[in-house]
């Protein structure tokens, strides 16, 4: 930011007085109230000055909030010790917290969805030296909805939009988002809410409306400011009403939990202790089987690992898991015992990992197609043998709406099958066969997953055992069922789900890769608006 010569004087000359009168030390009123004015002196700077000394002379971290005793050895009491943002009076910080008090359910929500979370995100908050305020962000955020998504493209708890995301490490492609990774995410999010706090000289008002609005737009509401001889903080510049309102609604939700007794706001029990521990699994595994062995029921083990899009870890990584930590010496135990070819379902990983290929790989046009009434993007890719996503990156579509008369660019695969190393030799109504050559590197295991057998299959059919070494140029035979020949060149398939316990949608939406949307629109509305187990949905999958 430039400041001329003769404003810099101004400034300082305020500055001056306003330190040695220790005004700002005494006063609680608004940053928005001005000291009396003089003649040499603009409105604007008088604002701007007195902002910037009540930041200087309440250092971050000196701030002390009185914690009843039953909140003591909670992460409430630690969130508060925290706090370092100065407590001001400001009508869009009342309006917000008006409308929180109005809806205490919704505060006892919050609370419930941050538990497996907050000491996590405390534990980076501090490590960061950024005000514990900014560990409430994921409510303003995203609620804690961990698998949360906005129309701008955001996702997870912080709402990283994607080109953001992968500027601070988190990996987004078809099989792991690190958006929706609870541990990648918040150690990205405090490192950016870092550099924003670094990039405004400690204006956390300016950081947050950066984390909102870009840093770019709003280091243009400051110079319009500046153009104008009007103050500069937060509370004076023309922002967009979302970002208005987005650091009001911080600091309320901050100042009811410092305050909760006297906006009669039960804090729940949350010890000051790890939910949950990094586990590094080192290899793809299925998430069933992850939750088994942590002894921990499926929807809760998810909300600690939602990036995954399919039901294992990627198979190129990240293999980390969060577990609970009262679980995690017996999941070692467990892990450790598990065959490793046993580590992921073949079949499944065989579809997904089809499915995936079919939709990461190139494209070519072969012709077009009119769209006519009722056709969906869905029912003209099940008739092309395409998918839906290909069709919209072929013809740059934003969303899944078409309108009678678009022409459409159909895509057609290229022949992605490599079939270097097999050699087709019969087929028959039970299935095919193939003699598939050994190359440097097999493994039962790693062959097992490319034809979606198991290893004592394998073994079997070549009157041999697991453990034999596989020698490079060997010849195997391979057998495959007919039913698997055919799901790998269907198109579209539907299937029956049976809704289990603890299932919602958003959950059955990642395990096939569908939209909650699509969920919806395929099932009655007495189904997919109340998910009673053994009830049945229709999915409808590529295949």
């Amino acid at each position: 930011m430039r400041i001329n010569f003769n404003r810099l004087v101004k400034f300082l000359l305020l500055l001056t007085f306003l330190m040695a009168t220790g005004c700002s030390t005494t006063s609680k009123k608004s940053f928005n109230d001005k000291p009396p004015a003089t003649s040499e002196m603009d409105d604007g700077y008088v604002r701007h000055a007195l902002h910037y000394v009540r930041h200087t002379l309440h250092p971050f971290g000196k701030q002390k909030h009185t914690v009843p005793a039953k909140y003591k050895n909670t992460v409430w009491e630690r969130l508060l010790s925290l706090y370092s943002l100065p407590d001001i009076e400001n009508e869009r910080i009342d309006r917000e917290l008006n409308w929180y008090l109005q809806h205490p359910a919704y505060i006892a929500r919050v609370q419930q969805r941050a538990e497996p979370y907050l000491h996590l995100i405390l534990d980076e908050v501090e490590a960061k030296h950024i005000p514990g305020e900014l560990a409430l962000l994921p409510i303003v955020e995203s609620a804690f909805v961990p698998v949360a998504y906005s129309k701008s493209d955001a996702s997870g708890l912080w709402q990283f939009i994607p080109a953001t995301g992968r500027l601070y490490g988190l990996q987004q492609n078809g099989w792991y988002d690190g958006r929706r990774d609870v541990y990648a995410s918040t150690k990205a999010a405090t490192a950016f809410l870092k550099h924003l706090g670094e990039t405004f000289d400690g204006d956390w008002y300016l950081a947050l409306a950066s984390y909102n609005f870009g840093k770019g737009n709003v280091r243009k509401a400051i110079e319009k400011n500046e153009n104008l001889n009007l103050a500069t903080d937060y509370w004076s510049l023309d922002i967009p009403k979302e970002t208005a309102d987005y650091v009001p609604r911080l600091l309320a939700i901050a100042k009811i939990f410092a305050n909760a007794e006297k906006y009669n706001i039960n804090l729940q029990h949350i010890p000051n202790k790890p939910y949950c521990e990094l586990v590094d699994v080192r290899s793809q595994l299925d998430l069933n089987k992850a939750a088994e062995l942590a002894s921990t029921p499926l929807n809760e083990f998810l909300k600690l690992n939602p990036a995954f899009n399919h039901s294992s870890t990627a198979p190129q990584g990240p293999h980390h898991l969060l577990i609970p930590v009262a679980k995690v010496q017996s999941f070692k135990q467990n892990l450790a015992q598990l065959p490793y070819e046993e580590r992921v379902d073949m079949k499944r990983y065989h579809y997904e990992t089809m499915a995936q290929t079919r939709r990461d790989e190139p494209q070519s046009v072969s012709n077009q197609h009119r769209v006519t009434a009722g056709e969906t993007l869905l029912s003209i890719a099940s008739r092309n043998n395409t998918t839906v996503q290909s069709i919209r990156q072929t013809n740059h579509l934003t969303s899944n709406s078409i309108n009678s008369g678009m022409l459409l660019k159909l895509p057609r695969s290229q022949e992605t099958a490599d079939t270097k190393h097999t050699v087709k030799i019969a087929k028959n109504k039970s299935g095919s066969t193939q003699i598939y050559i050994v190359q440097k590197g097999d493994t039962f295991w790693n062959i097992a997953q490319k034809f979606s057998v198991s290893t004592n299959d394998i073994a079997s059919w070549n009157k041999t055992t697991v453990k034999t070494t596989l020698l490079s140029g060997q010849k195997l035979t391979i057998k495959a069922a007919n039913q698997y020949v055919q799901a790998s060149s269907a198109g579209i398939r539907t299937i029956k789900y049976t809704v289990k316990k603890g299932d919602s949608l958003a959950q059955i939406s990642r395990k096939f890769n569908v939209s909650i949307a699509d969920l919806r629109k395929w099932n009655p509305p007495e189904i997919s608006d109340s998910l009673i187990p053994g009830k049945i949905l229709k999915v409808v999958i590529e295949a």
